[in-house]
C-alpha cells in the first residue's frame, strides 16, 4: 500500500520535451513509474524515445487521459505558465497534480490550488520535489535509488530534508515519502498526508519535516492530538534562524516566538510527538519507536 501514488498510476508530465521534464521523465522511468506520455501542443503527435520506452506526446491533457487512462500529472512547466497547466489538467478531470515548478507567484498558487480542489483534483506543491512510493511508482524529482519500500510514511516541506531522512532510514524504508513544498500556499497539508498515512495499513509510522514560519506545524500538532493513532516523530528545520527576517524558499518570516522552531517544537511534543535536533537524531527517534537497533538506519 501507499497513500496519492501506486504501481497502478499512469503519468503525464506537462512539459516534458523541456529539458527539465526530459530529464526526470527518463529518471522516473528508471525508477518504474508508468509514465503514458507528455503534454506539449506545440509537439503533439511526435513520440520521444527514452531507451526501452517511447512516449508519446499529446496536445493537451484531455487527450493524454482519454488516450491512457492517465490520473497523475507532473508539472515542469515556467512559473508564468504553471497556472493554466494546473487549471487544464483539472479540467480535464486529472486526480493528482504534482507542481515541481518553483517562482510561481503566490496569487496564482492561490488559484490554481483552489480552481483545482473545486474540481476535486489533488495538487502537490508547488516548489516541491513530488512524491515517491518506493519500488512503485515516482512522480517527481525524489532519487529513487536512496530508500526502499518499507512501514513508514514521510511529509516534508523540505525537498533537501526529505532525501536526508530517507537516506538515514535506507535501511527501514518507505511507504510513501511527499514533498508538499515550502511555498506559503500549497495543494497538499500536512494535515492531509497525515490523514492518509493514519488510514494505509502498510505505515506503521509518520515521519513530519517542518520548518519555521507560518502556522502549518502547530496545525498538524492539533490534528496528531486529535486524531492519528500511528506513532509520529517530527524535525523542525530553522533552530538557528533570527528573528524578523525573511529566510530560504518558504519565505517564512518570524516574528516574536510565533512561527519559530522552539514553538512548533513544543507544539508537536505537547501532542507526543518525538523531536530530533537533528536529522540524524530523528531518523535514531524512528527506529526507537519501531524497535530497531541504530545500525539498521541511522548512521549505517
Amino acid at each position: 500500500m501507499a497513500i496519492h501514488l501506486t504501481k497502478e498510476s499512469k503519468v503525464l508530465v506537462q512539459g516534458m520535451t523541456g529539458a527539465e521534464g526530459m530529464k526526470h521523465t527518463r529518471r522516473m522511468l528508471a525508477a518504474g513509474t508508468d509514465v503514458v506520455g507528455g503534454v506539449n501542443p506545440r509537439k503533439a503527435g511526435r513520440t520521444v524515445d527514452f531507451g526501452e520506452r517511447s512516449v508519446p506526446v499529446f496536445g493537451s491533457v484531455r487527450e493524454g487521459i482519454e488516450r491512457t487512462g492517465a490520473d497523475v500529472t507532473v508539472v515542469f512547466v515556467p512559473p508564468a505558465f504553471a497556472k493554466a497547466a494546473v487549471t487544464e489538467a483539472a479540467d480535464a478531470g486529472i486526480g493528482l497534480a504534482v507542481v515541481i515548478t518553483e517562482g510561481i507567484p503566490v496569487h496564482d498558487s492561490v488559484a490554481f490550488t483552489a480552481h483545482a480542489k473545486a474540481r476535486g483534483t489533488r495538487v502537490v506543491g508547488p516548489n516541491c520535489p513530488g512524491l515517491i512510493s518506493p519500488g512503485q511508482s515516482n512522480a517527481g524529482i525524489i532519487p529513487p535509488d536512496i530508500t526502499k519500500p518499507g512501514p513508514v510514511g514521510l511529509v516534508s516541506k523540505s525537498g533537501t530534508l526529505t532525501y536526508q531522512l530517507m537516506y538515514e532510514l535506507r535501511e527501514v524504508g518507505f511507504s510513501t515519502c511527499v514533498g508538499i513544498g515550502g511555498d506559503p500556499v500549497v495543494g497538499t497539508t500536512h494535515i492531509d498526508c497525515l490523514a492518509a498515512f493514519e488510514d494505509d495499513p502498510d505505515t506503521e509510522l509518520v515521519v513530519l519535516i517542518g520548518e519555521i514560519g507560518g502556522d502549518a506545524e502547530e496545525r498538524a500538532a492539533d490534528y496528531i492530538r486529535d486524531h492519528v493513532t500511528k506513532p509520529v516523530v517530527g524535525y523542525i528545520a530553522g533552530f538557528t534562524a533570527p528573528e524578523g527576517r525573511t529566510m530560504g524558499h518558504a519565505g517564512a518570516i518570524v516574528s516574536g516566538s510565533s512561527g519559530t522552531a522552539r514553538a512548533k517544537r513544543a507544539a508537536l511534543e505537547a501532542a507526543g510527538v518525538r523531536v530530533g535536533s537533528t536529522p540524524t537524531e530523528t531518523a535514531r527517534h524512528v527506529l526507537a519507536a519501531l524497535g530497531r537497533p541504530a545500525r539498521d538506519g541511522a548512521g549505517a
